[in-house]
């Protein structure tokens, strides 16, 4: 049988089709939009996603005629949640992680408990982007709709609810909610009493790959998928997205490099998990039993996508036939450059979480070339993370190898430079869609085909290239690490935006 992996993002969604030994077989995707219906709210028509999410399904289900997808697995966004009714009516949009509602009950909470009573039950840097603000937000302004739901489900949960299983979630979807207990792995009592978050209103809390049901008849005939395909519990994206990129031991780390860039580093539960809040890190199950992950993340493929559309609108030099990324990374010198890049063209990430500065292209002069800019985009998207890894090392977490999954993958140049970067290696796996793979991986190990993680990844994640660290080109990079350390704290006031 074949193995239907799911992966449902804030902008689209796609479902990949595996055979056991992770080659394609099928593949569909849908993009959607996001709806902005007042300033500072960010949301998803969920009624029009899951048709969206049907048609990729259908889509790959009738290209594995000779290969029938037996069961499935859902690789998802991590916090915007949907309600449904008992009956699997979809009853209202979702809530995206950027949608600025529930400030003050994030801020309530912190104020009323304390950052570190609240890391010790759920190791997250308490902000506004997870679920908890939200249902309270929609508890207190919509409690017609919030009376009313029999769930509030995460996207992971809501597919394989409208497809005909229990509305179940991950652990590591669960922790996005700001009220899960990552050491009991329930939801907690004392977040929901805080918090007046009614444990009725949430799915059942299980680990990643267990079997939630199967399709119903109903489904399965309009979608054109066989009868009895199992509906397996999937997880947060990127945790999908380490195991499709064989990241299943500690001191291995994924790069997913598409709008975002996010690392997420591997590791065993910390003896004093304090340390990481200290750091402003978050712990999160993995997806792979007894480990964990925390997330560091930039836009920068969002500034990548900035610099094509402003410096190379009309396509770079040469055949306009031509990629114009490939383009425009022929035209990169090939040294580290001398220019500095501020890369906060928009709120960064943990963990800064910088939401009132602006970018800086610094070093500029009459003989800079667009290649230049481009080069150090690159080199100081990836700068922001040394101080990450270097915390890491120190907390005796450190990175040994990375995987590069998501489009921004494909770019060798861009890979070499974080090899140099990091003075550690950057492995391109066959399959850089890894998170639908991680799901298909899941399904499989769900229903027997693999017996586990290690199984799984031996049968599917196969290597394509490493880019190994050149040692001169490092140790400049060493140097401009500390000069790149130095540009944010002298420029800081004048960015500041008091209006943000």
């Amino acid at each position: 049988m074949s193995l239907l992996g799911l992966d449902v993002g804030t902008t689209g969604c796609k479902a990949i089709a595996f055979d056991a030994e992770g080659h394609r077989l099928a593949s569909a995707y849908r993009e959607y939009p996001t709806a902005h219906p007042r300033p500072g709210w960010a949301e998803l028509d969920s009624e029009a996603v899951w048709g969206h999410i049907r048609s990729v399904i259908a889509e790959a289900a009738s290209q594995t005629a000779a290969d029938p997808i037996g069961a499935l697995c859902i690789s998802s966004m991590g916090e915007a949640m949907t309600p449904v009714s008992a009956d699997r009516r979809i009853l209202g949009p979702s809530i995206l992680c950027s949608d600025t509602r529930g400030v003050e009950y994030a801020d309530s909470l912190r104020a009323g408990m304390g950052a570190e009573a609240f890391y010790a039950i759920n190791p997250n840097i308490l902000n506004a982007a997870y679920s908890m603000p939200k249902l309270a937000w929609l508890r207190d302004h919509e409690p017609a709709l919030y009376g009313s739901a029999h769930r509030f489900l995460l996207w992971s949960d809501l597919v394989g609810f409208m497809l005909g299983a229990e509305p179940m979630t991950s652990y590591s979807h669960a922790n996005r909610t700001l009220l899960f207990d990552i050491h009991a792995e329930c939801w907690s009592d004392e977040l929901l009493r805080r918090c007046g978050i009614a444990r009725e209103k949430l799915p059942e809390t299980v680990p990643s790959g267990t079997v939630a049901g199967h399709v119903s008849r109903r489904i399965a005939a309009e979608l054109g998928l066989p009868d009895g395909v199992a509906v397996v519990v999937g997880g947060h994206d990127q945790c999908c997205n380490a195991l499709g990129a064989g990241v299943i031991e500690p001191g291995m780390a994924v790069c997913g490099i598409g709008t975002f860039e996010c690392y997420a580093p591997t590791f065993c539960m910390p003896d004093d998990p304090l340390v990481m809040l200290r750091n402003g890190l978050n712990i999160e199950h993995h997806v792979v039993p007894d480990l964990y992950v925390t997330f560091a993340y930039n836009q920068s493929g969002s500034l990548v996508r900035w610099f094509r559309d402003t410096f190379a609108a009309e396509g770079g030099r040469g055949s306009r036939r031509a990629d114009v990324y490939d383009l425009l990374t022929a035209e990169m010198p090939d040294e580290p450059t001398r220019l500095l890049v501020l890369p906060y063209f928009e709120p960064t990430g943990p963990p800064d979480y910088v939401s009132d500065a602006a970018g800086v292209v610094l070093g500029l002069t009459p003989t800079t070339t667009r290649g230049d800019i481009l080069k150090a985009i690159m080199e100081c998207a990836t700068l922001y993370f040394v101080d990450l890894m270097e915390t890491l090392r120190r907390l005796g977490l450190g990175v040994h190898e990375f995987t590069a999954t998501g489009g921004g993958a494909r770019s060798d140049a861009w890979l070499q430079i974080k090899a140099d970067v990091f003075g550690i290696p950057f492995v391109r796996p066959r399959e850089t869609e890894s998170g639908a793979l991680g799901a298909a991986m899941l399904a499989g190990m769900a229903t027997g085909v693999f017996a586990g993680p290690s199984e799984a990844v031996a049968a599917c994640v196969r290597r394509s290239r490493t880019f190994e660290p050149d040692p001169d080109r490092h140790a400049r990079y060493a140097d401009k690490a500390a000069a790149y350390a130095r540009l944010y704290p002298a420029v800081r006031d004048v960015l500041a935006d008091p209006r943000r």
